[in-house]
């Protein structure tokens, strides 16, 4: 019986220890308003209109990431600025149920 215990507590801890496992994810720095595509706003260069989305949100639409298929909230919501509408791999914790990407690193992705 103690032999199994031990089992399933080291197979929880492994478990664990997985989900929040770093990782790194490529995409695009976005605004969660508009996400992908930013031509109905009609503000260009890309890059200004995400970063104007996010300041006159006043909190309401945040900086993700989005990979081509998928839009990731990111924790961090001061770095991302300089990286508005630009390719990147950002090195962190998804957090699967709530879509947040806690932010280790961000930094630009060589073509």
């Amino acid at each position: 019986m103690k032999h199994a215990i031990l089992i399933l507590a080291l197979t929880f801890t492994a478990l664990l220890g997985a989900q929040t496992k770093p990782q790194t994810f490529t995409g695009v720095i976005t605004d969660t308003m508009c996400g992908k595509d930013h031509t109905h706003m009609g503000v260009s260069p890309d890059a200004k209109c995400v970063v104007e989305c996010v300041r006159t949100s006043k909190g309401k639409f945040k900086y993700a990431l989005w990979d081509g298929k998928k839009m990731y909230v990111l924790s961090d919501q001061k770095a991302p600025e300089a990286f508005a509408a630009k390719q990147v791999k950002v090195t962190g914790t998804l957090f699967e149920k709530t879509g947040i990407l806690k932010v280790d690193r961000i930094e630009a992705a060589s073509r």
